[in-house]
């Protein structure tokens, strides 16, 4: 573990780990940290060494000094680019991988962007970024959705009894319904969500340079959804997917809590380069 000190931000804390020798870089979902994909025992981390980054307001990284003010801005684009410059700072320039779930998409979208002749691979799995999800869009850059957001967050009772309506009208499942309701029981963790969702706002990466790059560079791309995955979902990323000249799209029987054990047996036992060895024997 260690590390990145990033001028004008922070320090961003990574976690490191895997058995293999490729290095990728890894984004986790929110209210997970830069460990999240050590359950990927069997498959991924047999291939690769992870170098996980916890999000702001997530481990132990830490905002240097940024006012609410700053924070509701939103963090520049080009901080993103920073994560990798100085990873190369202590590692030396060289090619990599990105791996990312959830939100963490819109951090290796980012940097696939600006980095595209030394990306080896990007692994997404449930990703944010590749369409807009317009729940997000209306809270963080509508004024009305601004004011509401800001409205849940100080309420101690608005958020649990927004989450059961929008459970009971089936706008989210049981699935999604538990994952949320963890993460807005205390005021501390209102304010988290508030403060993740707001510092990453303007991290939104073009998906139609993202395909040319991916395509130009021959880039590896693996794609992995959640067949119940009512947050992202693959059907909110066909456009997407249909630029790419071959990728490598799954669709598991999970929801949007995806990096689980289920997740890694799936991938050791599946045919392709994730497959272990012995699975390749027993067929």
């Amino acid at each position: 573990m260690g590390f990145l000190k990033i001028p004008g931000l922070g320090k961003v804390h990574f976690h490191e780990y895997g058995s293999g020798n490729k290095p990728v870089l890894a984004f986790h979902g929110y209210g997970m940290t830069g460990k999240q994909f050590h359950v990927l025992k069997d498959s991924i981390l047999t291939q690769y060494r992870v170098y996980g980054f916890d999000h702001f307001f997530h481990g132990e990284s830490q905002l240097d000094s940024w006012t609410e003010k700053q924070i509701l801005s939103g963090m520049p684009r080009a901080m993103v680019k920073a994560y990798l410059d100085e990873w190369f700072n202590i590692y030396g320039k060289q090619r990599v991988s990105l791996m990312a779930y959830s939100i963490g998409a819109n951090l290796a979208l980012i940097l696939l962007e600006e980095y595209p002749e030394l990306i080896d691979e990007i692994i997404l799995m449930a990703p944010d970024g590749l369409s807009v999800y317009k729940g997000f869009h209306f809270l963080l850059h509508k004024p009305v959705g601004k004011y509401f957001f800001k409205r849940v967050t100080k309420s101690k009772w608005l958020a649990p009894a927004l989450l059961k309506n929008l459970k009971k009208v089936g706008f989210i499942d049981n699935s999604l319904y538990n994952i949320a309701y963890n993460e807005i029981d205390t005021e501390k963790k209102r304010l988290d969500v508030y403060y993740t969702l707001n510092l990453i706002r303007l991290l939104k990466p073009d998906s139609d340079k993202v395909a040319k790059l991916i395509n130009q560079h021959k880039i590896k791309c693996t794609l992995i959804f959640g067949r119940d995955d009512q947050l992202f979902p693959k059907q909110a990323a066909v456009f997407f997917i249909a630029q790419l000249d071959n990728a490598d799209v799954h669709e598991v029987p999970l929801g949007h809590w995806l990096v689980v054990p289920a997740l890694d047996e799936y991938l050791s036992l599946t045919p392709g380069h994730f497959q272990r060895r012995e699975g390749l024997k027993e067929r």
